[in-house]
C-alpha cells in the first residue's frame, strides 16, 4: 500500500490489509483464550490489549509527526504506512516461535503433538515458578472435527451467536463512533481544528491506559458484567462530553469515554472466545465480530448526517441510545463464564 501511486491501488491494498488484520484478530481472541489457564484470562486479553492499543497514540503521533513531511523525498504518509509492514515482519517471526494449540490439536484427534506441547508448557511453567503445578481438573472433551458454519446454529450456540451479533450491531457503533468522529464532534463543541487534533491525541493515551490497569482485577469480575459496567461509563461520560464548554472538560470526559471504550474493547473480546467450543470458536468468533465492521460501515454515514443535522449532543445521544441496548443484550441473555473452564461453557 505504501508504494501505490493510484487512488485504486491503494484502495485495493488497504482492502487486502484490512481482510489479514480482521482474520488476524479473530485468530488471536481463539488462540489466547485456549491457551490461558482460567483463572487468568481475561488477566491475559487485559494486558493483550494494552500492547495492542499502545498503536493508537503511537500512530498518531507518527502521523502527527511525518504525514507535514517528505523525508529524502519520500511522503509522510508512505512512511506511516510503511513502517506497519516492518513491524508486521517482526511480528510474522515472533508468530513462527509460538505452539500450536493443544486443545484445538485434540479436536483434529493429533493427541500426541497437543500432549508434548502440554509437556512443554508445564515444564517451563515449573520452572519459571520452582515448584510443581496444581493437579489438572480433568475436563470431558468431545472430539467434532474442525466444525461447520451450521453447528453455530445448534442450541445452546445459535442464542449466544443471536446475543453477539445485536451486541456487536451496536458496540460499534458506539465504540467506532466516538474514536473515529472525535476530533468532528471536539470541532461541533467549538474547538478549533488545530487544537481539536491536540485534545484527539490526548484522548487516544486513555487507550493502552485502560487495559493496563486492569490487569490485575480484570479476573475478579464477570465480563459479561464488565462490558455492562464499560457501556454504563461510556453513557455517562458521553452525556457530560455533550455538556462541556471548557478544554478541561472536553478532555477529561473525552479520556473517559475511551477509558471505558479500551475496557469495552478488551472484556468483549474475552467473553466472545469463551462463549463457544473450540470446533466451531475462530468460526463463530469470526461471523459474529464481522458484524461489528459492518455496522461501522451504515452507522458512520448516520453518524454524519446526524452531526450535520443535529450537531454533537445528536450523535453522542445515538451513541448513548445503542450503548444502552449493549447493556440489555448482555446483561439479560449472556451467560457467566468467570474461572470456568471453556468445556465447561460451552456444554
Amino acid at each position: 500500500m505504501g508504494i501505490q501511486t493510484s487512488a485504486l491501488g491503494i484502495i485495493c491494498m488497504r482492502f487486502l490489509v484490512g481482510i489479514g488484520l480482521g482474520i488476524e484478530l479473530v485468530t488471536i481472541d481463539a488462540y489466547l483464550s485456549e491457551l490461558v489457564p482460567k483463572r487468568m484470562r481475561s488477566s491475559a486479553f487485559a494486558f493483550a490489549f494494552f500492547i495492542q492499543f499502545l498503536s493508537v497514540p503511537t500512530v498518531a503521533l507518527m502521523s502527527w509527526w511525518l504525514v507535514p513531511q517528505a523525508p529524502f523525498g519520500v511522503s509522510g504518509w508512505r512512511w506511516v504506512v510503511l513502517s506497519s509492514a516492518v513491524f508486521a515482519f517482526f511480528i510474522w517471526q515472533l508468530r513462527k516461535r509460538l505452539p500450536e494449540s493443544p486443545r484445538w490439536l485434540a479436536q483434529q484427534g493429533r493427541f500426541e503433538q497437543a500432549d508434548a506441547i502440554m509437556d512443554s508448557l508445564e515444564a517451563r511453567c515449573l520452572k519459571d515458578h520452582g515448584k510443581p503445578l496444581d493437579a489438572p481438573e480433568p475436563e470431558a472433551v468431545s472430539v467434532q472435527g474442525s466444525g461447520r458454519f451450521a453447528d453455530i446454529w445448534q442450541p445452546p450456540y445459535r442464542r449466544r451467536a443471536l446475543m453477539l451479533i445485536v451486541f456487536h450491531v451496536f458496540q460499534a457503533i458506539g465504540f467506532f463512533g466516538f474514536g473515529n468522529w472525535l476530533p468532528a464532534l471536539l470541532s461541533g463543541q467549538g474547538v478549533s481544528v488545530t487544537h481539536s487534533l491536540l485534545y484527539a491525541f490526548i484522548i487516544t493515551l486513555a487507550y493502552p491506559l485502560g487495559p493496563l490497569l486492569f490487569v490485575k482485577v480484570a479476573n475478579r469480575f464477570e465480563n459479561k458484567w464488565q462490558i455492562v459496567g464499560s457501556a454504563l461509563g461510556a453513557v455517562i461520560f458521553g452525556s457530560l462530553f455533550a455538556l462541556q464548554t471548557t478544554a478541561v472538560g472536553l478532555v477529561f470526559c473525552g479520556v473517559m469515554i475511551t477509558f471505558c471504550n479500551a475496557w469495552l474493547s478488551f472484556s468483549y473480546h474475552s467473553y466472545q472466545s469463551e462463549l463457544f467450543p473450540t470446533n466451531i470458536r475462530a468460526r463463530a468468533v469470526g461471523f459474529c465480530y464481522s458484524f461489528s465492521r459492518l455496522s461501522t460501515v451504515f452507522s458512520s454515514l448516520l453518524i454524519g448526517f446526524i452531526l450535520e443535522h443535529l450537531g454533537t449532543p445528536g450523535v453522542l445521544a445515538f451513541i448513548a441510545s445503542s450503548m444502552l441496548i449493549v447493556m440489555i443484550t448482555i446483561s439479560w441473555f449472556g451467560p457467566r463464564t468467570r474461572n470456568l473452564a471453556l468445556e465447561n461453557i460451552a456444554h
